[in-house]
């Protein structure tokens, strides 16, 4: 397994809070793929991240730095991070809560779809359910999940 390590200073994203580190490398010569890379990553040797390098159409890879971790780290636009990285080649599963289980149940074609959907929307789904801190909520996010992937929609 290649690692490689660089720092790159957090970028924003146009005016949006989003923020990425640019790659600094070839991802074709380092990984032998054009196009988006599965990684896994160490930033400031202490959070580590699961996500991928996009190519951005303009010469460069960049990855994105969620606000979770951008908070953990204590970073903000401009800041310097330092970042080890390496492909990822492990599945990526999602794991589903009994109560979700038992809504796909009673909803096959919701389930299809869900599971035709990419790692990062399933995730964010079951992720948006987790985090409700009343049950009344949690129970609403799963009838609207549902909803949700019957409309088309792949993500929150």
């Amino acid at each position: 397994m290649k690692k490689i390590e660089f720092e790159a200073p957090v970028l924003q994203h146009q005016n949006m809070n989003a923020a990425y580190v640019e790659f600094p490398f070839s991802a074709e010569e380092f990984f032998g793929k054009k196009g988006q890379v599965k990684i896994k990553a160490v930033f400031d040797k202490k959070i580590e991240y699961r996500g991928s390098l996009a190519n951005m159409g303009q010469g460069c890879h960049v990855l994105g730095l969620t606000r979770d971790v951008r908070k953990s780290l204590r970073k903000t636009f401009g800041d310097m991070v330092a970042v080890e990285l390496w492909e990822d080649k492990e599945e990526r599963t999602v794991d589903i809560p009994e109560d979700v289980v038992e809504i796909f149940n009673q909803n096959e074609k919701a389930k299809k779809l869900f599971e035709k959907m990419s790692y990062m929307h399933r995730k964010e789904y079951i992720r948006w359910i987790t985090s409700a801190k009343k049950p009344e909520t949690r129970e609403n996010r799963k009838v609207k999940m549902i909803e949700m992937i019957l409309a088309g929609k792949k993500g929150i």
